[in-house]
């Protein structure tokens, strides 16, 4: 039994669904949510590209606060679940991240959301979850 399960967390719809997921089926386990930013969203939204740092601050600012605004909802989820939840926000490569997190941290489960695609989107877009999946050092449980 997991008694230290990571949910990755994003504002899908699918990573809801993980958490739900998880918290029913590991109960008595030690939850971590994680939300990653990719810097490129940051950087292509401020104009890096053009030389300008003027938004960079005010994007990173927005950022941050959408992310709290994610991970206290899923302290919400968790709390009405009767479960308390430690939450994290990083700035990184998703998928990267989410498995150097769990490297450092002690965690012994994951359980994440999938987008569900296929395909040509599948191949042109990549799959966090399926990337998390082939590095992760830990058992990874995938929602769809």
């Amino acid at each position: 039994m997991a008694s230290h399960v990571l949910v990755p967390i994003d504002d899908s719809d699918r990573s809801t669904e993980a958490l739900e997921f998880a918290l029913e089926e590991y109960p008595s386990a030690r939850f971590t949510t994680l939300h990653v930013v990719d810097p490129s969203e940051i950087y292509a939204a401020t104009g890096l590209e053009t030389g300008s740092l003027s938004n960079y601050e005010r994007i990173r600012d927005e950022h941050e606060t959408q992310a709290e605004n994610l991970l206290e909802t899923a302290r919400r989820r968790a709390a009405d679940a009767g479960v308390e939840l430690e939450t994290e926000y990083v700035i990184g490569d998703i998928s990267e991240t989410i498995v150097d997190y769990v490297e450092d941290h002690g965690v012994d489960h994951i359980v994440l959301g999938s987008h569900g695609r296929t395909g040509a989107s599948r191949i042109l877009l990549g799959s966090i979850a399926e990337s998390v999946a082939r590095r992760s050092p830990v058992p990874v449980t995938i929602v769809r």
